[in-house]
């Protein structure tokens, strides 16, 4: 009976959180809509967001946050960060919500995937993930910062990729969904590459094989899961445009959205591995029989420096991607139907030229 008491006592508290959690949602919601028509009316210029813009942007990612810690993808601390890009990007931009949420969930369940291989090869694995504040900023932080300026610039909303009307934040749609499209398709290589690929992986600056979890190690397979990873991202943008864009028939074509960010992907995974052949240590420690990222006696060196980790390299990535998009802003006139095109070669020539080929 005491039993039956404990658990009828369980769910009526945890009913009452939800409860809790709802009524305080709302709360915000509103005060920051009266907060947003306020200043409207001040200044004149700025229109207001709506409530249910503010409900969305903070029930949504806090529902998706509070059940990633508890399914270990995210710890405490990795959850407000979490919370805080989320909110950022959801009212920025419901596109860039999708594109993070294809993101988050489809790099949460591949980390899971093939657990047991990964523990064989990392001895730093972690199951579900659980990642940290850091780990979520050097993601996440890049996408963020251009959310912001892109709110500065248009203000919340959804527009078309169009840069003969929006041009400034078209840029910034575009290095926002590359900067997420480079961290996909790198996770979606170092998630997928090690647990179907069946051939040895080849380091990226000089292709000779190298064992298993060496930074700047890849294989077909992972290059493969790279592009696919970003095209995932793209293909979540291009739907809600689809969706929620009412006159995406007078804008330019949107697709090639779904191509840039697959090619982001696969730049973005290849440029990750150039800079952690290089820039990261790698070496095989005869102890416990698993490549590491630290000197001892026992560890036989493969390549790379200690000069950053993985967080920092993580970071980097997705930084270089928007320098990029953006450096090409400055510098381009292009006509509608040119735009695109261009933008393809220009992302491929910059990677190539960074690694020397």
């Amino acid at each position: 009976m005491d039993s039956e008491n404990d658990v009828l006592m369980k769910e009526s508290i945890k009913m009452m959180t939800d409860m809790i959690v709802l009524c305080v949602t709302l709360a915000l919601s509103l005060f920051f809509w009266v907060v947003s028509l306020t200043i409207s009316t001040y200044y004149g210029t700025l229109q207001p967001v709506s409530p249910w813009r503010w409900l969305f942007s903070i029930l949504v990612p806090l529902v998706v946050t509070v059940r990633a810690l508890k399914r270990r993808s995210l710890d405490r601390t990795g959850a407000l960060g979490a919370l805080l890009v989320g909110f950022v990007l959801t009212m920025a931009n419901y596109s860039f919500f999708s594109s993070l949420l294809a993101f988050f969930i489809t790099s949460s369940r591949l980390t899971r995937w093939g657990g047991e291989q990964k523990k064989k090869i990392d001895p730093e694995y972690k199951e579900g993930g659980q990642r940290n504040w850091i780990q979520v900023f050097c993601n996440g932080g890049v996408p963020t910062e251009l959310a912001l300026l892109y709110m500065i610039e248009v203000g919340p909303g959804e527009i078309p990729v169009d840069f003969s009307k929006q041009y400034s934040a078209s840029w910034m749609c575009l290095s926002l969904l590359g900067a997420l499209a480079c961290s996909t398709g790198d996770t979606w290589s170092s998630e997928v590459g090690p647990v179907l690929s069946q051939s040895q992986p080849r380091l990226i600056t000089t292709w000779k094989e190298v064992p298993a979890g060496t930074n700047g190690g890849v294989t077909p397979v992972g290059l493969v899961a790279s592009f696919l990873g970003g095209l995932a991202v793209g293909v979540a943008y291009f739907l809600t445009q689809l969706l929620l864009v009412s006159d995406l028939h007078l804008a330019d074509p949107q697709w090639p959205i779904m191509v840039y960010a697959g090619v982001a992907g696969l730049l973005g995974s290849m440029l990750d591995s150039f800079i952690g052949a290089h820039m990261q240590y790698s070496g095989f420690d005869s102890s416990v029989g698993k490549v590491v990222s630290y000197e001892s006696a026992t560890t036989t060196r493969i390549c790379g420096k200690p000069i950053l980790d993985n967080n920092a390299v993580n970071l980097f990535s997705p930084c270089s991607s928007r320098s990029s998009c953006l450096g090409w802003r400055g510098g381009c006139g292009l006509d509608r139907r040119g735009q695109i095109s261009k933008t393809f070669v220009g992302v491929i020539t910059h990677t190539l030229s960074i690694m020397g080929l």
